[in-house]
């Protein structure tokens, strides 16, 4: 089951990027709207959404770390993950909003952006605290065991990705090309668009109870516990090592007693979850007539 400590400090790192988050959106605004730059602004709006995310993931970790309960009797983990597909959702939010301006800016709708020293320092300033931030936040995702970090940690890197290509844009902008700046918010949305991909990839799996190992892996591991003649119906879901479960049938030497059977069966269960990393696991024992000649006893 989730540890009471471990959601604790996922929610420190949560708080303190918050934090974080809002002075960076603070400064952002404020330059972006002194230089009009549509880049930059969008690089702001993509920072609220980090905040935003992070809003959604403390709501996320208090829910997941809820014990299991009548109505979910194998506890709440998904809840964190789908706090990453709500990550997800608010990037592609971003990106859209971020395409329309470049479009609009492109067709002449709007003034070229003005660019000095003051608003070119404040976005290297922001950058260095959010590269600081996914850091800081990738470590702690991968020592936590967080997907929800390691989502955020994701999109906060992007997050530096953007504000690189936008001081880019604005350096060019200056250079006399007033056209990069809708030009860069556009790659800054390509950007955008690929970091919530990725986090669909970890996410979706979870949601949809693809497996989390192969049955083989599964079946070799089982196979060398003493007594166990063969493995079968082996299913898994969720994520190994966080809150992943497994089913399967062992088969047992038919003259062994209902004690012994069970005996075989707890040592498979021990197995998977301290060695294998499942959170819980479930064991049929099926008795083979004969026994096979110590057939899959090696592994």
């Amino acid at each position: 089951m989730r540890n009471a400590a471990r959601t604790r400090a996922v929610r420190r790192v949560l708080w303190s990027v918050l934090f974080a988050n809002l002075a960076v959106i603070a400064a952002k605004i404020a330059v972006g709207l002194r230089s009009g730059s549509i880049a930059v602004l969008g690089d702001a709006a993509h920072s609220t959404v980090d905040a935003l995310n992070n809003v959604v993931a403390l709501a996320a970790i208090r829910a997941a770390a809820q014990p299991p309960d009548e109505e979910h009797p194998y506890g709440h983990s998904k809840f964190e993950t789908l706090g990453g597909l709500a990550i997800a959702a608010f990037l592609s939010i971003t990106c859209f909003e971020l395409t329309a301006s470049a479009i609009g800016r492109l067709a002449g709708a709007a003034a070229p952006p003005r660019v000095d020293s003051l608003t070119l320092t404040v976005l290297i300033v922001t950058m260095g605290v959010n590269l600081a931030v996914a850091l800081v936040e990738s470590r702690a995702g991968r020592r936590l065991d967080s997907l929800i970090l390691v989502a955020d940690a994701r999109h906060t890197g992007a997050d530096v990705l953007v504000t690189l290509s936008v001081i880019g844009g604005l350096l060019l902008v200056r250079a006399g090309w007033p056209a990069a700046d809708p030009w860069l918010a556009i790659a800054v949305a390509l950007l955008i668009a690929r970091s919530g991909y990725q986090i669909l990839l970890h996410t979706i799996p979870v949601l949809v109870d693809s497996k989390a190992v192969e049955a083989e892996r599964i079946r070799l591991f089982v196979v060398s516990v003493e007594g166990v003649l063969g493995v079968t119906d082996i299913r898994s879901r969720g994520r190994l090592g966080g809150e992943a479960f497994a089913e399967l049938t062992v088969e047992v030497d038919g003259s062994r007693t209902v004690e012994e059977g069970h005996r075989i069966a707890d040592a498979v269960e021990r197995k998977l979850e301290g060695e294998g990393g499942f959170a819980a696991v479930v064991v049929h024992v099926e008795p083979r007539a004969e026994a096979a000649g110590g057939e899959g006893q090696a592994g």
